[in-house]
């Protein structure tokens, strides 16, 4: 395994690998944001784009990964306005072959306190993203997806 996230950059792509732990997931997002091309983003374009990136790689590191360690390479592209992603990993498959569909846990009526810890990530990455695509391939995981209108 790596000591730590390497990443390489220029103004149009960042590629970035890193161990399947929370702690890289979070040393790799903070590279990732001070890096072109996340890093020419305004404020809150950026925000969405970690926010997405972090629900996407702590699921993968919590659940993809449960029962092993690996790594996890992800790219991120320019596209016009939009930044378009790639996460390949060697985790276990997602359940049936596809993302969760993303939909709120039922939460009418329950007191903030009540409210379920988990079940909101798929969802909001499904709202914040478009182009949502996941293949199987062998032992390799490839998620993709763009985030719209950033520029």
């Amino acid at each position: 395994m790596r000591s730590g996230p390497e990443v390489t950059a220029d103004r149009q792509q960042a590629h970035l690998v890193i161990d399947s732990n929370f702690l890289a997931v979070r040393q790799g997002l903070q590279m990732l944001c001070e890096a072109p091309p996340l890093a020419d983003l305004a404020e809150d374009p950026r925000g969405t784009a970690e926010l997405v990136l972090a629900e996407v790689l702590n699921n993968l590191v919590e659940h993809g990964y449960r029962t092993e360690k690996g790594e996890i390479d992800i790219t991120l592209r320019m596209s016009g306005a939009r930044i378009d992603c790639a996460i390949l990993d060697s985790g276990l498959p997602m359940p049936d072959g596809q993302p969760p569909a993303g939909s709120l846990p039922a939460c009418a009526d329950v007191p903030v306190d009540a409210l379920p810890e988990g079940g909101f990530g798929w969802h909001l990455i499904r709202t914040l993203t478009d182009d949502l695509a996941y293949r199987r391939t062998g032992a390799q995981n490839r998620l993709t997806f763009s985030l719209p209108a950033l520029c």
